[in-house]
């Protein structure tokens, strides 16, 4: 593949890079390995075995390590370069810097020094997952890698259980069927979910089914690479005239009658309109006199 040696303005530039395929690099992202002052790299090994696999000469260019257990000093060596200066590209092992991968701190430092920072986009497990799942994707709330911990993981499920949204969430293949067994307690077993694994790889699986039926089918696999785990939004419940009619009593009592009719109609998920048109069928309020029809 082409890389084009091109002048870069200093500063911080974050380099996605591949999830498995190493092929999946942008043509930015090797322009930008090929033409920083310094390297910096969650792994610098991973990092060096991408740039010899496309042919980006490492020359004598110093790469540095940064990682979640770096200490303060790494972060200050990158601030101070920067502010020298240089051109900076770091990368995290797989995927985009800072989705669930280390780059936070730098970003931070280098900012508050008044340094430059940009990006290299490409890459990520959370999006690619989100393509193949086969789950509603307008929405979507991205949960990263849950607790390790049953009680701490349910409490974390339990949160966002009645988001209306598609839920993503990163699991090491150690944990998933743990994962899976809480989000069935919590979820419920009939909730759509889809397992991605080995995203990209030889080995790629996608598999989609109830979250019963899913967990009940990985349960005793051996599981390898990492995983992506995409829940769909909860299914809306079916709610009974007798229901809204009293929720809407209650906004009445507090609120114009267009106002009670959104509240209630947010809340139970049904048209604004046919809210508004049972607190008509209610009897007139004096005060809502000048309300128009929404």
């Amino acid at each position: 593949m082409n890389y084009l040696n091109v002048v870069l303005s200093p500063g911080l530039y974050l380099v996605a890079t591949p999830i498995g395929t190493a092929r999946d690099i942008t043509l930015r992202a090797l322009d930008t390995l090929a033409s920083a002052d310094v390297l910096v790299a969650e792994d610098t090994r991973s990092l060096k075995k991408l740039m010899a696999i496309h042919g980006v000469p490492l020359g004598d260019r110093p790469v540095w390590s940064h990682h979640d257990h770096s200490g303060a000093g790494s972060t200050a060596r990158v601030v101070n370069a920067v502010a020298q200066g240089l051109c900076v590209a770091y990368a995290s092992e797989a995927g985009t810097p800072m989705i669930s991968d280390p780059g936070f701190d730098l970003v931070r430092g280098v900012a508050a020094s008044g340094g430059a920072v940009t990006t290299a986009p490409g890459p990520s497990a959370a999006i690619a997952a989100l393509t193949l799942a086969r789950q509603p994707t307008d929405r979507f709330l991205f949960l990263g890698f849950l607790p390790s911990k049953t009680a701490a993981r349910r409490a974390v499920l339990t949160t966002f259980a009645r988001t209306p949204t598609t839920l993503v969430a990163y699991e090491s293949p150690r944990r998933v069927q743990g994962t899976l067994a809480d989000c069935v307690t919590v979820l419920g077993e009939d909730r759509s979910a889809t397992l991605c694994r080995e995203l990209t790889k030889r080995f790629e699986e996608v598999v989609s089914m109830p979250l019963g039926q899913l967990s009940a089918s990985l349960a005793d696999r051996n599981l390898k690479g990492e995983c992506v785990l995409v829940i769909g939004p909860p299914q809306r419940e079916t709610v009974s005239e007798d229901r809204i009619a009293e929720a809407l009593r209650t906004a009445l009592s507090a609120h114009r009658v267009k106002d009670a009719a959104a509240l209630v109609a947010g809340q139970f998920g049904v048209p604004r309109k046919t809210v508004y048109a049972m607190a008509l069928a209610m009897g007139p309020r004096p005060k809502d006199d000048d309300d128009g029809e929404i």
